[in-house]
């Protein structure tokens, strides 16, 4: 009854406007939530949030990252992908864009996955250091561990983690593991890699700081290039709400059907993106947005919500904090349209 639901919805709704992907038999399979909002509702919340934000000209384009700066800042994608495969796209959502940030998220899942959560906890932490995310100074002040595994020097220290023979063999396995979450084969954007590379001198001197009080776990600089190299892959609003979609589908993948992330791993991940997803952002976003979270520098900001799905949005212009201003928008509007905050009892059905 589900998969013909699905099916009379998919056909009912098709606009020129608004993409709808019919989902895979798999997709059709899965349990739905009993409390995900209308399908009907979604395609016309985000038209709505994609409407009245279009226009928005707030921010600017990172350009620390000289390749960034030359992006377009028109671009602007929504991507809605359901734990039961369903998905919601409008706008630019098959411009690939550098990951940035966001690939913090999914290094730390693939580090829990090799090393359990509780030594990547014990070796990374999970506090916020109450510093900018790329602060030297929380690394000294916080001497015992990195603070947690989104700012900088965490994250070069979960990068760290990645066991392998050699530089090259632990970045394929950062890679492959990336695309499984997403669902497709991801690749580097090699001119934005180069570009990082040229420019990355601050967080190589994190590492050598890490290296002295004997928190980080591999060659310092091989762990920067490999982070680097993490932050420089391609994708789309599509992939990234897919990648969302996986950690609110309790670490299973719902257009593959493969068990990704391990299920024990995804509440520690979504604290930490509630904690620390958004950069100096992070207290006011889980106050007027109350969804795990994670930005990139790239434009990209993915929330998930857990059992009912993930919204990916990409729009270049950065706030002062390095969050994508259209998507902060957006994705507050369609939260509160839905009622997708989890701090509110409205999310679990209460009226």
């Amino acid at each position: 009854m589900i998969a013909k639901r699905i099916i009379v919805a998919l056909l009912s709704v098709m606009t020129s406007v608004v993409t709808i992907a019919p989902a895979p038999v798999l997709g059709q399979k899965g349990q739905a939530s009993p409390v995900a909002p209308r399908r009907e509702l979604v395609e016309s919340v985000v038209k709505e949030a994609y409407a009245q934000f279009r226009g928005d000209t707030g921010g600017k384009n990172a350009d620390y990252i000289p390749a960034l700066a030359q992006v377009d800042s028109k671009l602007f994608g929504i991507a809605i992908v359901t734990t039961d495969n369903q998905v919601v796209t409008l706008g630019d959502v098959k411009d690939p864009f550098s990951i940035q940030s966001i690939s913090k998220v999914f290094t730390l899942a693939l580090a829990m996955e090799e090393m359990g959560a509780d030594k990547v906890f014990d070796k990374v932490g999970s506090e916020p250091t109450g510093r900018a995310f790329n602060s030297p100074i929380a690394v000294v002040d916080m001497q015992t561990h990195t603070g947690n595994p989104f700012v900088n020097a965490g994250a070069i220290a979960t990068t760290s983690l990645i066991s392998g023979n050699d530089a090259n063999a632990k970045w394929n396995k950062v890679l492959d593991f990336y695309s499984r979450v997403a669902g497709e084969k991801l690749t580097i954007i090699d001119e934005i890699y180069k570009s990082e590379a040229a420019t990355n001198t601050g967080n190589k001197a994190l590492s050598y700081l890490l290296a002295k009080y004997d928190r980080i776990y591999a060659d310092p600089f091989e762990s920067v290039d490999i982070y680097t190299k993490q932050c420089s892959v391609g994708v789309n609003a599509l992939q990234l709400a897919r990648m969302g979609a996986t950690l609110a589908n309790n670490g299973k993948n719902p257009a593959t059907g493969e068990q990704v992330i391990k299920a024990e791993d995804v509440p520690h991940i979504l604290s930490t993106m509630t904690m620390a997803g958004l950069y100096d952002g992070s207290g006011g976003w889980a106050w007027h947005v109350g969804l795990p979270a994670k930005s990139g520098v790239g434009g990209g900001i993915v929330a998930v919500v857990p059992g009912k799905g993930a919204i990916a949005v990409f729009a270049p212009p950065l706030d002062e904090a390095g969050n994508s201003v259209k998507a902060q928008k957006v994705i507050e509007f369609v939260s509160q349209k839905l009622n997708y905050n989890l701090f509110s009892p409205s999310s679990v059905g209460w009226k």
